[in-house]
């Protein structure tokens, strides 16, 4: 997305910004041009050229308010309206409408987009008219040149300003929805857990209740029956613990190779390019370190959909010697800090005689895990 923005403020503020100055800046700078028109231009140019990439910038990030869009855009629109006065005073039909142009696209970009485009065409048809209104006054025999120019000019200036913000708005809305499918992937999870928690422990309490309840009446009427009934209360609860602790050692246990699997897919789930380059994990090293590189995994997962704009992640696993190694970076990495959860493995991972580090590296996030292969 960073690349994206990048692309589409070149593309639209950067681009109205640079046509303006070479444009009417180079007709300020003609040797033709009066004096007074040099020196109204040179205040009007700035004022708009500003203006203008304001107004854009701000559409793209979404940052700019109500009222302080307004103002940008009465700078802008009083700056063009200056511009265009000047070159058109010049009988110049293929220049003057420039910066009106850009003005009036750059405004219709903030409309809805079913408004856009009637906004455009009414005001391609009211520039159609000053050009026409002067090459009538001086009779210079250019009326058509004059009135379809400056109007041609504007909807092909809306064109290539409002075509690519509407894809960063598109591409805008595809990337939230990416995170929301992240999101509902590990919701999706936990509800699992929580079902299979429910059917596990519902069962077991309701008949261990209905058992209490009959080893109560029992007590005076039959005490053996209800010793016996105690013992199953006893056995039944001695399952449920067991059930809940298999249950939660298989939700919490984990190992490198599932969760590489899981971030494979979890990840192009939320549509992050996930490029793999895992080596087969050997015999020798326990299932304790699977287990700790395994939440690693699962940890820089985290961070990567939870953190981070990324669009690519790389997953590098490889045995080095005696030393088990997993370096996870991603791209479009968040504000620098230290996450509480990679603060916490890297302690366990010392205690195992192994090393968890993280850094922010160009924009990108890298976490490194390394643990020796024999025993700690």
């Amino acid at each position: 997305m960073r690349g994206l923005r990048w692309y589409t403020w070149s593309a639209v503020a950067g681009m109205a910004a640079v046509v303006l100055v070479l444009a009417v800046g180079g007709w300020l700078l003609d040797s033709g041009t009066p004096g007074w028109a040099r020196a109204t231009g040179a205040v009007a140019l700035p004022v708009t050229v500003g203006a203008t990439t304001v107004l854009l910038s701000r559409r793209l990030t979404g940052t700019v308010g109500a009222d302080l869009g307004a103002r940008w855009l009465a700078a802008a629109g009083a700056g063009a309206a200056v511009l265009g006065a000047l070159v058109l005073a010049d009988r110049n039909y293929g220049l003057w409408a420039v910066a009106p142009s850009i003005v009036v696209s750059a405004a219709a970009t903030f409309l809805p987009p079913r408004r856009q485009w009637i906004a455009i065409a009414v005001a391609a048809a009211a520039l159609a008219v000053p050009g026409a209104l002067v090459s009538l006054a001086t009779d210079d025999g250019e009326l058509p040149y004059a009135a379809a120019f400056p109007a041609g000019l504007l909807v092909f200036t809306a064109w290539v300003t409002v075509g690519p913000l509407w894809v960063w708005d598109v591409a805008e809305r595809l990337h939230r929805a990416r995170r929301v499918a992240a999101e509902l992937a590990v919701a999706d999870e936990r509800l699992r857990f929580a079902a299979d928690l429910h059917d596990i422990q519902g069962h077991h309490l309701q008949v261990i209740a209905l058992k209490s309840e009959l080893a109560e009446r029992l007590v005076a009427a039959d005490p053996a029956r209800a010793a016996a009934e105690m013992a199953e209360v006893r056995r039944l609860a001695a399952d449920a613990l067991r059930d809940t602790r298999a249950l939660v050692q298989g939700y919490r246990r984990t190992t490198l190779e599932d969760e590489i699997a899981n971030a494979t897919r979890v990840l192009a789930a939320a549509d992050i390019d996930a490029r793999m380059d895992v080596a087969p994990a050997p015999d020798r090293l326990s299932e304790s370190k699977r287990h700790l590189l395994g939440l690693v995994m699962r940890e820089a997962t985290t961070n990567v959909l939870r953190h981070s704009r990324a669009a690519r992640a790389d997953v590098e696993y490889q045995i080095e010697g005696e030393r088990a190694r997993l370096r996870v970076s991603n791209d479009g990495a968040g504000p620098p800090g230290a996450p509480s959860g990679l603060e916490t493995l890297a302690a366990r991972l010392e205690a195992a005689g192994g090393e968890l580090s993280w850094r922010y590296d160009g924009g990108r996030f890298v976490v490194a895990a390394a643990l020796p292969v024999g025993a700690a």
